[in-house]
């Protein structure tokens, strides 16, 4: 695998660029703040009525309607969510967007299963932070950087990586690591780790045991400290040297309990399970599931939504975090900003 850091990356190249970026969310307001400190020259590109318009032109950017935007793009980055980027690239790129320009995305999911065909005269690039666009950014505010990922999916010019490469390097992650890898295994693996481990994993482990505790009796608060509060710590130590950091760090009786009880947790059922799911991303499954309920309105996303907002661990966790005013200072998301 191979691994790029800013001594590999010529920032000159994005800086003598007129780059456009599609949307401001966490992602997007990540990206186009940190290229403009870097001395880029950003445009936001948003719809008129997008209640982002105003948090982009308060930061300082030229905010633009897409059809405005993309003409005079030289890079078109697509930072808007999955399931609207095939429409935003029919309706507003595919005819405007100009010969030569270069094509970018954080995820590979429309390109991989073909929901966008990219003109043939365009370069097409990923460059992926591996973290939150709230962390892409407060890392890149302190002086570090979050890793990502640099794919090359068509490469017209033959300057389609050291484009890649220029900008990972102005969004910070030539601090960190630019590592190169392939639109197929960027989707495949970040949909895999996001369902099995990270998000899907995680939050029904948290949920399941703060209900197994609250139903035999235990008070919620204690639940909700015990099964979702202290992740942070343990999720901090791994973050910071591995398992075994972890493991050493937490009392013998914390790490016996680990040995012994993890695998009755996490078993030869559950990595059944894991697999059956890896099939589904491989095989597109998942996505046509997803675009499908995205295409009718959203309704098994609103359901979903609704309910988990409606679980006592929700409730719970805001009286208690109200009392610990450190969290919210100390606060990575910031609604108003971004």
């Amino acid at each position: 695998m191979q691994i790029y850091y800013d001594s590999d990356a010529d920032q000159n190249i994005a800086k003598g660029m007129e780059i456009v970026i599609i949307g401001y969310g966490s992602q997007g307001h990540a990206h186009a703040n940190n290229l403009k400190d870097s001395g880029a020259n950003v445009t936001v590109a948003l719809r008129k009525e997008s209640g982002s318009w105003a948090k982009a032109e308060a930061a300082g950017f030229d905010v633009k309607e897409v059809g405005e935007a993309v003409p005079n793009a030289d890079l078109v980055m697509m930072l808007i969510p999955d399931e609207k980027q095939s429409a935003m690239y029919e309706n507003h790129l595919k005819d405007n967007i100009k010969d030569g320009a270069v094509l970018a995305f954080a995820h590979g999911f429309n390109i991989h299963f073909e929901m966008i065909i990219p003109r043939d005269d365009l370069d097409v690039i990923m460059v992926a932070p591996k973290g939150p666009g709230h962390t892409v950014r407060s890392q890149y505010e302190s002086g570090a950087g979050v890793p990502c990922l640099l794919a090359v999916y068509r490469n017209v010019s033959g300057k389609a990586k050291d484009v890649g490469l220029s900008y990972a390097s102005m969004i910070g992650s030539g601090r960190a690591g630019i590592i190169e890898t392939n639109f197929k295994d960027e989707t495949e693996t970040d949909l895999f780790g996001e369902q099995a481990v990270l998000c899907g994993g995680l939050t029904s482990l948290i949920q399941t045991g703060y209900e197994v505790l609250v139903e035999n009796g235990y008070p919620p608060e204690m639940a909700y400290f015990e099964c979702l509060h202290e992740v942070k710590l343990i999720v901090d130590l791994i973050y910071e040297g591995g398992l075994q950091n972890m493991r050493y760090s937490i009392s013998n009786t914390a790490e016996y309990g680990d040995y012994v009880t993890g695998p009755k947790i996490v078993n030869e059922n559950t990595k059944e399970t894991m697999q059956k799911i890896l099939t589904e991303i491989q095989s597109g499954e998942f996505a046509k599931d997803f675009m499908n309920d995205c295409n009718s309105g959203g309704q098994k996303m609103s359901e979903y939504r609704k309910n988990s907002s409606e679980h006592s661990i929700e409730s719970v966790g805001e009286e208690l975090r109200s009392m610990m005013p450190w969290i919210s200072a100390n606060k990575i998301v910031d609604k108003a900003k971004n």
